[in-house]
């Protein structure tokens, strides 16, 4: 993070941070598609991946340990519809193979980090 404190738990959660890069990376890649991408892919992927770092915060709010976890498990959605946009915008050439590879890369980070998340929730309720 760049900020000296942090003023929310969830920005100390390195899986917030990782989506939160990730939102960026995204943001990046999106502004050189197509003009007549912007109300389609472009925009389906910042709103789902902005989704994954938004989740992640709400679920972080939850007094309930289910709630949380819940929270948690939302955000796979809109991370795995990242996934699959990546892979639709690489075979309408908007992205190269490259870039493609290195988003599944981040997503499959942000999945296992979700994932120990919700493990160490489990474990706690258990």
């Amino acid at each position: 993070m760049n900020e000296t404190s942090e003023c929310f738990s969830y920005e100390r959660l390195l899986v917030w941070q990782k989506a939160v890069e990730f939102t960026g990376t995204v943001y990046t890649v999106t502004k050189a598609f197509p003009k007549e991408e912007v109300f389609a892919q472009t925009s389906q992927l910042r709103r789902a991946s902005v989704s994954v770092a938004a989740n992640i915060a709400e679920g972080t709010s939850r007094s309930a340990s289910r709630d949380r976890t819940r929270s948690f498990e939302i955000a796979y959605g809109p991370l795995s519809k990242t996934a699959t946009l990546f892979q639709t915008a690489a075979s309408q050439g908007f992205v190269t193979q490259q870039i493609r590879g290195q988003a599944r890369s981040e997503i499959a980070d942000v999945s296992m980090m979700l994932s120990g998340l919700r493990r160490s929730l489990n474990t706690k309720s258990d």
